[in-house]
């Protein structure tokens, strides 16, 4: 996608410095809680069997039978607190599931009647939902495989145990095999429509509302670092006439050209963004103020360099301003009062010939003066470093 920068947000989750993570899209908080749930559940349900007389083997088997109901409300309780669990754990979950429910069986006078393999349902299902394919395949094996250990003593025949046995397994396979697809439908539709509310359907930039949601990451990453924040507000010059002149076509091929050109010359770490029309945003950090010059400068060469498919041309006007993030203010109206400068600045830069920098005046300090003077830099004749004031002007075609 055009504009995306390389700090973008991963939307998985994980549990821990090198641990293999969920796929894309699941929450590792809420796979912890679900399957501290089923857990739940599975004990909650198998505990009945302590109760019915005639059910359980005695002695020993009581035994096991009580120390494995005991096990999976540890197992649930720890996950709950955990709150978080990895996909190396949620295999070896699922894998356990499959291991108690032979015990289970193991445990049981009359397995066909008390203990069906229906009730692998509960690994199955989990593991259809929170596992990738292989390692979910592994565990389709492993259920066969469970199947026919749980129901060989119930049967003398071979073939009444294959077939038996194949019958449960493929069941439970088809729910589990179904449930992930379902689960893999369900991701792309979640990631296509983060991407719509993200991203510029023109030109495959981000947009205003992902401005607003990185605004606080930005701010804290900036007083973290100790650095500043820049703000760049690039307007695309006449471009109003161009679209008048050569119609809509021509101008949105001209908006895609402008984008891929400004994709390759902002840096990694710097969010590119369309806020509507010809105008785009750049934020990014910078250590002095010289810094976020150079690079404006970089902005507004790579929209003079653009071309669309059919040769057309724009130039860009640009305003820029930087700020020191202040501990404690809100980080959305800081961001957008950073923009409000920079715009200011944008329409200096219009003023005073087009294709060209402007630097917006510092905030005031608090003995009410100016910390720097307006910068500007073009290429009108008798038109650069002419000082203006970085307040915005009408809205005359710009």
């Amino acid at each position: 996608m055009i504009g995306r920068p390389s700090h973008a947000p991963d939307r998985s989750s994980g549990d821990g410095a090198g641990e293999r993570r969920l796929p894309a899209g699941l929450d590792s908080r809420v796979a912890a809680l679900s399957l501290s749930a089923l857990l739940l559940i599975g004990g909650a349900m198998g505990s009945l069997n302590l109760l019915v007389d005639g059910v359980l083997r005695d002695g020993a088997g009581r035994v096991a039978y009580a120390v494995t109901m005991v096990l999976l409300f540890v197992l649930s309780a720890h996950l709950a607190i955990r709150g978080r669990v990895g996909q190396a754990h949620t295999f070896a979950l699922v894998l356990l599931g499959d291991v108690i429910y032979l015990v289970v069986v193991l445990c049981i006078e009359d397995p066909l009647r008390y203990a069906t393999p229906l009730m692998l349902l509960f690994p199955a299902l989990a593991g259809a939902w929170f596992l990738p394919l292989r390692p979910l395949c592994v565990h389709m094996v492993a259920t066969t495989a469970i199947c026919l250990a749980a129901l060989w003593p119930s049967y003398d025949s071979a073939v009444g145990l294959v077939v038996q046995a194949g019958v449960s397994a493929c069941t439970l396979n088809a729910a589990a095999m179904g449930v992930y697809l379902l689960r893999k439908r369900v991701q792309r539709l979640l990631v296509a429509t983060e991407t719509l509310s993200h991203q510029d359907s023109l030109t495959g930039l981000y947009n205003r509302r992902y401005l607003v949601e990185q605004a606080p990451r930005m701010w804290r990453q900036a007083r973290r670092e100790g650095v500043q924040l820049s703000a760049m507000v690039l307007d695309l010059d006449h471009f109003k006439r161009l679209n008048d002149e050569f119609g809509h076509a021509v101008g949105d091929s001209v908006l895609r050209a402008v984008a891929r050109s400004l994709t390759g010359a902002v840096r990694p770490a710097d969010l590119l963004a369309r806020t509507g029309g010809e105008e785009l945003v750049v934020l990014g950090s910078v250590g002095v103020v010289a810094e976020g010059r150079r690079l404006a400068e970089r902005l507004r060469l790579a929209v003079a360099a653009a071309r669309s498919d059919d040769g057309h041309a724009v130039t860009a006007s640009v305003g820029i301003a930087v700020a020191r993030p202040v501990e404690g203010e809100d980080p959305v109206a800081a961001l957008w009062r950073l923009i409000d400068r920079a715009d200011a600045a944008m329409y200096v830069a219009k003023r005073s010939g087009r294709d060209r920098v402007a630097l917006a005046d510092r905030p005031r300090s608090r003995a009410g003066h100016a910390e720097s003077a307006t910068w500007q830099r073009g290429h009108a004749p008798g038109s650069a470093g002419r000082p203006e004031s970085s307040r915005a002007v009408g809205s005359a075609e710009l």
